[in-house]
């Protein structure tokens, strides 16, 4: 199989992000850095010449990926699905990042005006409807990832189904003071997650409390890591009386959240969201969200947009499933 720049990152011990930089010959790399890239891409057989094959043919053989984060697992799965899709096609993948801390919607447009590729895939970045009408201006093929709009192809997730279905299981097992271990509830996902949350209570009965919504003092990465878990869990394990179980907003915060619980010596029964492989190798609970088959899937219908621009406008949603494992049972129940 042939080697992806995703394993030219891993093999080198930086990000993907780091990698498109050196191929395109940015200027703000390392130097031992980009020495160090090449010689991996070498090593590999790896050789990015893709863009300036298409020169020739007046193609730009180009597709951008324009995401937030690229430290974060799930955008790790969504890149792993593009690049396989990609693996037969005559084009080069490149990365963009969108720093949190700017303007999203203008660094989008600006990187659209310059016209880099002949493809995009807009990943997590969830504008407005108005905004991504005014992205139609540019008239240019792209594809949402982890969103949905009827103006462009979209591949998505239906988040508040799998946060209600991970909810009405815990409380199936007798569970009613569920807390949310909770990342930034301004993100689109996560309160979509909430939503799904307080859907399961108002049909069980139950009534919701703000209080029991709780989310960690680091807020990095809109907060789904492992260190904002454990802080969220930690406050969690802290109140009076404590929740009998807990819907966490991702793998990445239930590892902090099980290592808290461990150092407190205390159980709760516990569910999570996104299925990462980790995931199985600590006995998570989770809803599984098939991140590498939504970037494949996305990256499927950009390339058949860019061979077919009439095509009619596609919207694929995916649904969540539940995997149950032993973190979300009672202590009495757990045989693994």
């Amino acid at each position: 199989m042939a080697k992806t720049i995703y394993d030219i990152a891993k093999a080198a011990g930086v990000s993907i992000a780091t990698v498109s930089r050196v191929f395109n010959q940015a200027e703000n790399v390392k130097e031992d850095t980009r020495e160090k890239v090449l010689k991996i891409a070498e090593e590999m057989g790896y050789h990015p010449h893709v863009y300036a094959q298409g020169l020739a043919s007046k193609k730009k053989n180009r597709i951008l990926m324009l995401a937030p984060v690229m430290s974060n697992y799930f955008f790790t799965e969504v890149l792993r699905g593009i690049q396989d899709s990609l693996a037969e096609e005559q084009f080069e993948l490149n990365i963009v990042n969108i720093g949190q801390k700017k303007n999203a919607f203008k660094q989008v447009s600006e990187t659209l005006k310059k016209h880099w590729a002949e493809g995009y895939l807009l990943v997590s970045l969830h504008f407005s409807e108005k905004e991504l009408e005014a992205l139609k201006r540019y008239n240019i093929p792209l594809c949402l990832v982890d969103d949905f709009s009827n103006l462009f192809d979209s591949v998505s997730f239906n988040n508040e189904e799998g946060a209600y279905m991970a909810t009405n299981y815990l409380i199936s097992k007798g569970f009613k003071r569920i807390a949310v271990l909770s990342a930034d509830a301004s993100s689109i996902p996560i309160r979509d997650r909430i939503k799904g949350y307080k859907r399961a209570l108002s049909e069980n009965e139950i009534s919701f409390d703000e209080n029991l919504i709780v989310t960690g003092d680091n807020m990095e990465r809109d907060g789904f890591t492992e260190l904002s878990g454990y802080q969220a869990m930690v406050k969690i394990l802290k109140l009076s009386p404590k929740p009998d179980a807990v819907f966490c907003t991702s793998d990445t915060k239930a590892v902090g959240a099980k290592k808290a619980m461990e150092e407190y010596n205390i159980h709760i029964p516990i569910i999570s969201f996104d299925n990462l492989t980790i995931a199985e190798y600590i006995g998570l609970s989770t809803v599984n969200q098939p991140m590498y088959d939504m970037g494949f899937r996305a990256t499927n219908k950009l390339i058949q947009r860019l061979h077919n621009p009439d095509l009619r406008i596609s919207n694929e949603v995916h649904h969540p499933e539940l995997v149950i494992r032993s973190s979300s049972e009672k202590l009495n129940e757990v045989t693994s």
